[in-house]
């Protein structure tokens, strides 16, 4: 890992499950969305401080929490990621340094 990465993987200690959505078929002619685990992974979840959230308000939703996960190939905003019984929609995905090692994820929690 890179000195100037500022990522404590001791600090992984979440057990989140990144969902992805599916269409089902409702037995009458239509869908209904169907969330589905896509994966396991070691995490953390920190809240964002006042100072985020007002430089956030500028953009269409607010962000509530950061998680940082190891690198996972294919985490889009079309993924949720679920702790216990919170859900947190994901907003964005950073791929930190661009080297494939760990991955920021700016979420909601709806």
């Amino acid at each position: 890992m890179k000195a100037s990465c500022k990522v404590d993987v001791g600090g992984f200690n979440k057990r989140l499950e990144i969902q992805s959505v599916a269409q089902v078929a409702d037995g009458q002619g239509g869908y209904t969305d169907t969330w589905t685990a896509t994966a396991k992974v070691w995490g953390s979840i920190e809240p964002v401080k006042g100072y985020e959230k007002f430089q956030a308000m500028q953009l269409e939703t607010q962000i509530t929490h950061r998680i940082h996960i190891r690198y996972r190939k294919g985490i889009t905003t079309k993924h949720r990621i679920v702790y216990d019984k919170r859900v947190f929609d994901i907003k964005e995905v950073i791929n930190l340094e661009e080297d494939d090692l760990f991955l920021k994820i700016m979420a909601v929690e709806v």
